[in-house]
């Protein structure tokens, strides 16, 4: 099997064991959200490194919720220093300036994002936030979590401290292909699956929503005719409350 076609398919069966294996959490997180923007909270998206891309990917999109804050600290992100923000995501100390800037409070819904569950600032946040009284939903890799020690002082991973666990189905270093005569594997696949199962929740929470006669807010393309009307008067209506919009 060609290589680009072995990667299609490794994706395909990860995606089959999370509609399988994962609906039962699936269900459980649209619950949490769709409770989150009946009762006018926020919802909150959390990730260093490659992670912070999923934090994004719920943010002013095309038919996305608007009550979205993704939570973007340069340091941690990839674009001043990618080797840098490696180096970041594992120190302890940030969580309560971060916790602060955003304004997060009690009841207000996150999701926190990370392969490995096991860094510094991860962990950090998830005990504030837990402490704090906010729903915290882990987004992990469980087989990769527990093929090494939290790198946070209390020894524990994301997944221990959540309140609800997304198990992305990735395996141990997240990269899945394997090529002869190359050292190590290629081709990650949290991305892509982790994308997934975020857009997954957000279907099934506005269903919920819908059902109990709530209607939340979501961006049109900007791309097609109408598009910017709605989204300008979205964003006019949300800007004051939502940071980056």
């Amino acid at each position: 099997m060609k290589k680009y076609l072995e990667y299609i398919e490794n994706v395909n069966t990860i995606i089959r064991k999370i509609s399988t294996d994962g609906a039962d959490s699936i269900e459980k997180a649209a619950e949490i959200f769709s409770q989150t923007l009946i009762n006018d909270k926020r919802i909150y998206l959390f990730g260093t490194g490659h992670s912070h891309m999923l934090s994004e990917e719920l943010f002013y999109r095309a038919g996305g919720l608007v009550n979205i804050q993704p939570i973007l600290v340069e340091p941690l992100m990839l674009h001043i220093s990618a080797s840098e923000s490696t180096v970041a995501e594992r120190e302890e100390g940030m969580a309560e300036r971060i916790f602060a800037e955003y304004g997060m409070s009690e009841n207000d819904t996150v999701v926190i994002i990370s392969n490995s569950g096991r860094n510094g600032v991860i962990v950090d946040m998830a005990l504030l936030c837990k402490e704090k009284g906010l729903n915290v939903i882990a987004l992990t890799n469980l087989e990769h979590t527990f093929a090494g020690a939290s790198r946070h002082k209390s020894g524990k991973h994301l997944c221990e401290i959540a309140d609800l666990v997304l198990d992305n189905g990735g395996c141990v270093g997240d990269a899945c292909i394997e090529v002869e005569d190359v050292s190590g594997k290629i081709c990650p696949t949290s991305t892509v699956c982790g994308a997934l199962m975020l857009n997954a929740i957000v279907a099934q929470t506005v269903e919920n929503c819908a059902k109990q006669g709530f209607y939340p807010d979501h961006f049109e393309s900007s791309n097609i005719d109408g598009g910017d009307e709605i989204n300008n008067r979205l964003v006019e209506k949300y800007k004051k409350e939502i940071k980056h919009l």
